[in-house]
């Protein structure tokens, strides 16, 4: 190998309970100046591990058995700790998952990019303020001046992920460890983040270690792919090839569980079981309990990574190379006897000029001297048996629209009628008694499973507390043992699950259990909030696959709250973008993702990183106004590209784009 950053023979232990666990088991890379190698794979798999390995950030349980790093063929494994720090942020930098936890909250902005400054070029002062500004102002912070004296709470989360690439880069680092730089970002951010990534890479030839899960990103940043499973590569190799025609069983599988739109009449291929325990002795391959094309050798024989420019490690590639497609045998059938647009209900929910207004409270006295309207006026209509999705960039009001509808934030003003007995309840205007026997109806499942389910009750006391309160799901203890065990099946987790705690789960396992106590009560309507996000693409199959299948058995309705369109075009039929507080176009979800018509929605869609080809990014200008001071006219306005002398004076009313398909946009004026 030669390159920049090469690692060879790389092996990290963590010491466990259960013994050493092998997070990273013999890794080679090999990163040349100017490129970008992607790696990916599930959580678990060592991809995090092996980055903080590079730059011996490792946590105290964990030590590099084996290998050698080098920088320029410098080995940074037999470099003393104060040699090392040198090395770190001079040399080789890195830009963390989450920019919240990584940024020091009680430093100001400047204050921490001086820092680096001051340690690895000794500028201090004014020199190092100006350098400061100039950095911010590269990596797109508007008012970079007034940026500096603001504390990391003070950013939205695109600003602090740039305040942090900025820190990163203030001494033009050789190589850039980016550890899934724009997971928790919306996809017009995340647009701008990689962009900036790609144009700095060029301008000073760095090398880019990026890790991440999302291969719509890979397909838009990386030259090369190497693909880990269980702390091993399993492939490596171009990104054309790898797109072209993916080699190992787990990387084709990783393709087939992608949610795309050809794929609504069937359900999205799932790898089976999970990333075994590294704790564990191999005799063969690592992914043979996982793999559809599993034969005996596999499971007495460990296959070797063979290749030049394309290394694979399979022993079905050994004589030959797969073709440029997923098997067949890969994907699943069709859904037998289920449709992909289920006949129209009678409306389950309708939302009429939905309000949520915030006081800005001032003052010793605290008196309200302003409004932070999170929620604007908002129109929605959901009907029974179907998904309407809401989408939109952080902040715009999505989350707070979904728990105003569930009165779990009370509204400001409007209607929320729930249709019971074929009569329409208004929920904003119930009392509480009456507001609790309704409980039962309608459930949330949030975005974080780990935060939602409670850490100190066994999974079957979250599942029974509800049943219990509401008198839901069974008269008698046997009665909610049953139920209870026939909702861990329903939602794939074996009975035994009732016994532990939400801690010895997997993320995709918690948010199955969250999911189990929503259905635990019986509700029609249930709000999902992100309930993907955070979770890999197989992971995420799995879930989505059970919110359909779920749908189609119990006839649920769901609200859909997302910022991943791929899914939203997967799962919904109907959809609504919401921006600033207030609903931009909303219709069949056909419609509006093949044919957007308000210039907000096409900017979202052009930001989506994609698979196959790459389309022409839509950049809007500047951040999103304050929902406490909303332009007068239209709220876009400020941001559009295709902004009139019009959209400044009054905001748009509701104009027909088709049937039920309606944009809030002057454009559709004519």
């Amino acid at each position: 190998m030669s390159g920049l950053l090469t690692l060879e023979g790389l092996r990290t232990r963590i010491d466990t309970a259960q013994g050493a666990l092998r997070a990273v088991d013999g890794v080679d890379l090999d990163i040349a100046r100017g490129e970008c190698l992607a790696l990916v794979g599930e959580s678990g798999c060592g991809k995090s591990i092996a980055a903080l390995s590079v730059l011996r950030l490792l946590p105290d349980a964990a030590r590099i058995a084996a290998g050698r790093v080098l920088l320029d063929g410098r080995d940074l494994l037999g470099l003393p700790e104060a040699a090392m720090r040198a090395v770190r942020g001079r040399r080789v930098a890195m830009i963390f998952q989450e920019p919240a936890t990584a940024l020091n909250p009680v430093l100001t902005v400047g204050r921490q990019i001086v820092e680096v400054l001051e340690r690895h070029t000794g500028m201090r002062g004014a020199p190092a303020r100006a350098r400061a500004i100039a950095l911010l102002e590269k990596v797109g912070v508007p008012d970079a001046a007034r940026r500096l004296a603001e504390y990391p709470f003070q950013l939205s989360g695109g600003l602090k992920q740039r305040v942090m690439i900025a820190a990163a880069l203030a001494v033009d680092p050789e190589v850039l460890v980016a550890d899934e730089p724009t997971t928790a970002l919306d996809v017009t951010i995340q647009a701008q983040i990689l962009e900036l990534l790609a144009r700095l890479q060029a301008e000073q030839g760095m090398a880019l270690l990026l890790i991440t899960h999302d291969l719509g990103v890979v397909a838009r940043m990386a030259q090369r792919v190497a693909v880990m499973y269980a702390g091993e590569i399993v492939e490596i190799g171009t990104r054309e090839a790898f797109f072209r025609a993916p080699q190992h069983p787990y990387a084709q599988m990783l393709f087939a569980a992608l949610p795309r739109p050809e794929r609504r009449e069937s359900e999205l291929a799932v790898i089976p079981g999970q990333v075994p325990p590294l704790t564990r002795s191999f005799h063969g391959c690592r992914f043979a309990e996982r793999c559809p094309f599993v034969f005996e050798r596999c499971r007495r024989e460990p296959p070797a990574l063979r290749g030049a420019a394309s290394a694979v490690r399979c022993h079905l590639r050994e004589d030959r190379p797969a073709e440029p497609r997923i098997p067949a045998s890969a994907l699943p059938a069709p859904l037998e006897g289920a449709a992909s647009e289920p006949s129209e209900g009678a409306p389950l929910l309708e939302v009429r000029d939905l309000k949520v207004h915030f006081p800005i409270r001032r003052g010793v006295l605290r008196r309200a001297v302003g409004q932070v309207r999170a929620v604007d006026g908002v129109d929605l209509v959901l009907r029974a048996g179907r998904t309407l999705a809401l989408v939109g960039e952080s902040g715009c009001g999505k989350t707070t629209a979904g728990k105003a509808i569930l009165r779990l934030i009370e509204p400001s003003a409007g209607r929320v009628a729930l249709v019971e007995s074929g009569a329409q309840v208004d929920l904003a205007t119930l009392s509480r008694a009456a507001l609790r026997r309704r409980r039962g109806v309608m459930q949330i499942v949030f975005q974080d499973p780990f935060a939602s389910l409670n850490p100190r009750m066994r999974v079957r006391e979250i599942l029974e507390e509800g049943m219990v309160s509401l008198g839901r799901g069974g008269a008698d203890a046997p009665a909610r043992a049953r139920r209870m065990n026939a909702l861990l099946e329903q939602v794939g987790l074996p009975a035994e699950s009732l016994a532990r705690y939400p801690h010895e789960f997997s993320g995709g396992q918690r948010q199955r259990i969250a999911i189990a106590r929503a259905l635990a009560v019986e509700p029609r309507l249930i709000v999902c909030d992100e309930p993907t996000s955070a979770l890999d693409v197989s992971v995420q199959a799995q879930i989505l696959n059970l919110l359909k299948q779920l749908q189609r058995d119990l006839g649920l309705s769901y609200l859909f709250i997302s910022h991943n369109l791929a899914v939203v075009e997967y799962l919904a039929h109907e959809i609504a973008v919401m921006y600033l507080g207030r609903i931009v176009e909303q219709g069949p979800v056909d419609a509006v993702l093949r044919a957007p018509r308000h210039p907000y929605t096409q900017a979202l869609l052009s930001a989506v990183p994609e698979v196959d080809g790459a389309r022409e990014i839509i950049r809007l200008a500047g951040e999103p106004p304050s929902p406490a001071n909303p332009p007068a006219g239209c709220h876009f306005e400020p941001r559009c590209p295709q902004a009139r002398a019009a959209c400044r004076s009054a905001y748009p009313p509701a104009y027909a784009a088709g049937p039920r398909h309606s944009v809030r946009c002057v454009l559709l004026a004519d």
